[in-house]
């Protein structure tokens, strides 16, 4: 996400100027050798924070049968800039001052207030780091769930979902802002870009937990969150251009749209082809973890070249999982796989709800009350635009295209970048600004429940439900008939 920030950012004078001089503010707040230890000690308290806090919120919604993603999004919310300050991270109003972390270390471990702040900047980017490592690891093992068979068979239904989840938000939110509240072409062009987002992260992981991720709903949602994600992408890449000059470089959008396209096709045409080798590599290794760490370089690799190429370096370890399913090793891995998960994807969700600023939804601020306005027009176009979507989805009569619409809703740490980049542009007016904040918060957290309710009652599921108790309940007959011909003793 840095990385695509930076990337859309690079065109504008003023915030290369903003971005030298916060280099250089942070070469200056560096930490000398004799702190690095007080780093070190600062990721270990925000490691313990980011755990505790997933896991007291992650049992909380199971118990109450939520998802475990909105409870570790809720703990970040705990945690973060919204309510204790244990998990915050620079930037706007937010200093070293106000991370209890940071006042800890000063208290325990002898921080000095004049090293406060190269030990924050520090601390704060290694967790920044690892959320991005998290995410990365998470649509990982997404890819290596999915089948890439089934995800080219619905390849079209997809695209039409990703072009429908796209258009309609986008028109309306544009068309509404400007019509009903007199808001300027392009911040509501901006803000209208903002609503096309889509946070596969999320929806993946919910999908996962209530395991409908192998499903016709579940390949749909995710090849069309996929290419939402590019789309977004290139949409943000539009409007940036659009407020710094006025008029779109077309150059720059044909550029997404090829090497989307060339990324995308090429690394898993061409991994197909490599991936006998991978495997024929694997199996001569010797050392100790021999097919976890091959996997991670050829996924690190994939995410590094979506990265260095403007799109995102979650796209690249998606394509890396599709790939390595269709080996052999594919159920071995995704065992191997579960710890590193298990470790590192919790650290990003933790981070979106430590980032996210819910004072925006207090309505006794005065300064939020317009925004609340905006906000409620724009969550009426960020629902129903995505549920459309569902109506998208042609050659399958049967299928839930509500839980289709459902799983496009949230917009989670994508909407947020719409958001820090309209922000540095200075296009977005502050009750916008708050407006769309606002928009990101409820998708994010309300849209993961929704999705368990629109599964719920699904006739496949309840067959399937019925189909594994059924295979649970043993006859006794059959498993005596078994044992008489396995133990001739009983004979």
């Amino acid at each position: 996400m840095v990385a695509l920030i930076t990337a859309i950012a690079l065109p504008f004078p003023a915030i290369q100027s903003v971005s030298a001089l916060s280099k250089i503010f942070l070469l200056a707040a560096e930490p000398t050798a004799d702190e690095a230890p007080l780093v070190l000690a600062g990721v270990l308290l925000s490691l313990i924070v980011v755990y505790l806090s997933a896991k007291i919120g992650g049992e909380f919604c199971v118990r109450i049968n939520l998802p475990s993603v909105l409870g570790e999004l809720v703990g970040g919310v705990v945690v973060g800039v919204s309510a204790l300050n244990l998990l915050v991270f620079p930037g706007g109003e937010t200093t070293a001052a106000n991370s209890l972390i940071i006042q800890f270390l000063q208290m325990t471990a002898g921080l000095s207030p004049e090293s406060a702040l190269g030990v924050f900047q520090a601390e704060s980017e290694v967790i920044s780091v690892l959320s991005e490592i998290g995410v990365i690891i998470l649509l990982f093992e997404i890819g290596l769930e999915s089948d890439l068979k089934e995800l080219l068979r619905v390849g079209p239904q997809a695209a039409a979902v990703a072009v429908v989840g796209v258009v309609v938000p986008f028109v309306a939110g544009t068309v509404g802002l400007i019509g009903l509240f007199g808001v300027p072409a392009i911040p509501a062009i901006f803000a209208g870009a903002a609503l096309t987002a889509t946070s596969i992260g999320i929806t993946a992981k919910v999908l996962a937990e209530i395991q409908r991720l192998s499903s016709a709903e579940g390949q749909i949602i995710i090849g069309a969150a996929v290419l939402d994600d590019v789309l977004g992408i290139i949409v943000l890449a539009v409007v940036a251009s659009l407020a710094k000059t006025g008029e779109i470089e077309v150059s720059n959008v044909i550029y997404l749209i090829v090497s989307a396209a060339v990324f995308l096709v090429g690394s898993i045409l061409l991994g197909r082809l490599l991936s006998p080798y991978f495997v024929a590599l694997v199996n001569r290794l010797q050392t100790r973890g021999q097919l976890l760490i091959s996997a991670l370089i050829f996924t690190f690799t994939l995410a590094y070249i979506g990265d260095v190429i403007h799109l995102e370096a979650i796209l690249g370890a998606f394509a890396a999982g599709l790939i390595l399913a269709e080996t052999e090793k594919r159920s071995e891995l995704e065992e191997q796989v579960l710890p590193i998960a298990d470790m590192l994807v919790p650290i990003f969700f933790v981070v979106v709800g430590a980032r996210t600023d819910v004072s925006v939804l207090n309505p006794i601020n005065p300064d939020n009350r317009e925004g609340l306005i905006i906000a409620a027009f724009l969550m009426v176009v960020a629902f129903f635009g995505k549920l459309v979507t569902g109506l998208a989805v042609f050659g399958k009569p049967n299928i839930n295209r509500l839980a289709i619409g459902v799983g496009m809703i949230p917009r989670g740490e994508v909407g947020l970048v719409f958001v820090a980049v309209g922000s540095a542009t200075g296009v977005l007016s502050k009750s916008l600004e708050a407006a769309i904040i606002v928009m990101v918060i409820l998708t994010t957290f309300v849209a993961p429940a929704l999705l368990r309710v629109v599964f719920k009652d699904d006739p496949q599921e309840l067959s399937v439900i019925a189909s594994v108790e059924t295979d649970a309940v043993p006859d006794l007959g059959q498993t005596n008939a078994v044992k008489a011909e396995l133990d001739p003793k009983q004979n």
